[in-house]
């Protein structure tokens, strides 16, 4: 099954897929630092924070994909008839709500660039 970009559905995928790579960087920095960690001298340039920083652009790209894909389908929407207004509003809402995950997935894996994990 299929969700179209106009479903309620898309309002929570966004947000919800944000808050898994939040999960997944900060348990994997954790089970990483515990089971293998790196030497403390290579600073931010370890594979700990590169795994992390793969998984945070692969995250970030989606998002924005589904920010663009949403926002087609809003424009698409928008000279319809009365009866998908609704489905033009979510469409909007979720290309919002995409690209806020976007932004604030870049915004706080900034540190991965700076800081070292497991100090």
């Amino acid at each position: 099954m299929r969700v179209g970009q106009g479903h309620p559905a898309q309002l929570l995928t966004g947000l919800t897929l944000w808050f898994v790579w939040l999960c997944l960087v900060y348990g994997g920095s954790a089970v990483a630092c515990a089971v293998a960690p790196p030497p403390a001298q290579a600073g931010p340039w370890n594979w700990v924070n590169g795994a992390l920083l793969a998984l945070t652009v692969l995250f970030a790209a989606g998002f924005l994909v589904a920010a663009r894909r949403s926002a087609r389908a809003a424009a698409a929407l928008a000279g319809a008839e009365q009866g998908v207004v609704r489905q033009r509003f979510f469409a909007s809402a979720a290309a919002v709500l995409h690209g806020v995950a976007a932004v604030s997935t870049v915004v706080v894996a900034l540190p991965l660039l700076v800081l070292a994990p497991c100090i």
